[in-house]
């Protein structure tokens, strides 16, 4: 694919600012939780292991280097399973309170599958080596 490479890089930036979008609402806390704030709750931050994975998933989208195409399906495949771990975790009910899911937690499932698909099918130009008669 001609454009995967800048797909991948726009599409980790896209899953960066995702992050600091709301992901969900707890209504009967009244409560608005992000990748990035808790709002008080027992989730911690995972969007910081997004972040990082954007920002290695950007580099290797960069390089134009079959270890670096290697790599990045590596990241990005890791970057997929955190989002579902997430997506589950903030979609489950507790104790009979049942969160909202808000747009940024679709935006960084969505975004990471994304990313994954361009890692599958990088712009790389494979060079055949030329073999010597004697």
């Amino acid at each position: 694919m001609k454009y995967s490479q800048w797909t991948g890089v726009a599409t980790a930036v896209l899953v960066m600012i995702a992050c600091y979008l709301p992901w969900m609402e707890i209504p009967t806390l009244q409560k608005i939780v992000t990748g990035m704030d808790n709002a008080g709750t027992n989730l911690g931050k995972p969007a910081k292991l997004h972040l990082i994975f954007c920002v290695i998933a950007i580099a290797f989208y960069l390089i134009p280097k079959v270890w670096a195409k290697r790599a990045n399906l590596i990241f990005c495949a890791l970057g997929v399973a955190w989002a579902a771990r997430n997506f589950l975790l903030y979609a489950r009910c507790e104790m009979g309170t049942c969160p909202e899911r808000k747009y940024g937690l679709y935006m960084v499932l969505f975004g990471s599958v994304i990313m994954l698909l361009a890692a599958l099918f990088p712009d790389l130009k494979v060079v055949e080596k030329k073999e010597e008669s004697l």
